[in-house]
C-alpha cells in the first residue's frame, strides 16, 4: 500500500485559504475582503507578535506568528484571485532580496561593514524603483514615533544631524516654550507635534528607540494603574486626587522593593 505523505504545513495553510476564498464554497466574509480591508488586521497582528515577545512566552509567540503568517497568505490569495501574484512570488521576491542584500554571505563579496553595505544596497533598490531623496521609502503608515526616528536616521546619514546631545536637548526646551506661546488649537497642534519630534530626536541621539520606550511606558502605567485600583477596592472613582496620588506612590514604592 502506498503511504500518503502529509502536506507540508505551509501547503496546508495555503489550501485552507484557497478554500476560504473559493467563489462557490468559500466563506462569505473571507470572499468579501480586499487588500485595504485586511491591512488593519495585518498591522494589529504585527503588534500582537510584539506583545507576545515582550511577554516572553514562546507558545504565545508561536501562536501570534501564525496569525501574522495568515495575513501574508490572505493577501497573497487575494492577489492570486485577481491574477496579480501568488504566495510563491512573494517568497521568491523576499528570497531574492535577502540574497541581494547579503553579497558577503551568498556571493563571497568582501565587506568591512555589513550594515553600511546593507543600507547602500537598499538605497540602490529605492533608486531603481524611482524613489528620490534621502527620505524616500519611509512608509507613511508606520507608527508616528517610529517614522519620526526613521526620518531622522535617514537625514543623519547625509550629515543633517546634531553633532552632540546638547542640540536635541535645547531643541526640546525651545519647543516647550513654543507650545506655551501657542494661541489657538491649530498652533498648539503643530507645536505639540514639533515637541514630540524633538523628543524622538533626543531619544535617538541617546541610543533609545522611542517607539519601544513609549510602549514600555504605556505597559508600566497600565500595570501601576491596575494595582492602584486593586488597592482602592476595585475603582478609583470618587477618591480625591490626593488619595489617588497616595495609592500611586504606594504602588511605585512596592515596585521599588
Amino acid at each position: 500500500m502506498t503511504e500518503t505523505l502529509a502536506a507540508a504545513p505551509i501547503d496546508r495553510l495555503l489550501a485552507i485559504m484557497r478554500q476560504l476564498r473559493d467563489p462557490d464554497s468559500g466563506c462569505e466574509w473571507d470572499l468579501a475582503q480586499s487588500f485595504a480591508t485586511i491591512a488593519p488586521y495585518t498591522i494589529e497582528e504585527a503588534y500582537e507578535v510584539a506583545d507576545a515577545i515582550a511577554g516572553g512566552d514562546p507558545a504565545a509567540i508561536c501562536n501570534e506568528l501564525g496569525d501574522l503568517l495568515l495575513q501574508v497568505v490572505f493577501h497573497a490569495q487575494i492577489a492570486a484571485d485577481s491574477g496579480l501574484f501568488t504566495f510563491d512570488d512573494v517568497a521568491d521576491a523576499i528570497s531574492d532580496k535577502m540574497e541581494r542584500r547579503h553579497p558577503h554571505i551568498f556571493d563571497d563579496a568582501p565587506t568591512d561593514d555589513a550594515t553600511r553595505q546593507w543600507e547602500a544596497i537598499k538605497a540602490e533598490e529605492r533608486a531603481a524603483d524611482g524613489a528620490q531623496g534621502a527620505l524616500a521609502g519611509v512608509a507613511l503608515s508606520l507608527p508616528a514615533l517610529l517614522r519620526a526616528q526613521k526620518l531622522q536616521d535617514r537625514a543623519a546619514r547625509v550629515g543633517f544631524d546634531w553633532p552632540d546631545i546638547d542640540g536635541p536637548r535645547e531643541k526640546i526646551v525651545e519647543e516647550l516654550t513654543e507650545v506655551a506661546d501657542a494661541t489657538n488649537a491649530v498652533e498648539r497642534h503643530e507645536e505639540i507635534g514639533d515637541l514630540l519630534f524633538a523628543v524622538v530626536n533626543y531619544a535617538r541621539k541617546m541610543g533609545v528607540d522611542a517607539e519601544s520606550a513609549l510602549r514600555d511606558a504605556n505597559l508600566k502605567f497600565a500595570r501601576r494603574f491596575a494595582a492602584m485600583e486593586a488597592r482602592a477596592g476595585g475603582s478609583l472613582a470618587g477618591l480625591s486626587l490626593g488619595a489617588q496620588e497616595a495609592h500611586w506612590k504606594a504602588v511605585k514604592a512596592t515596585e521599588g522593593r
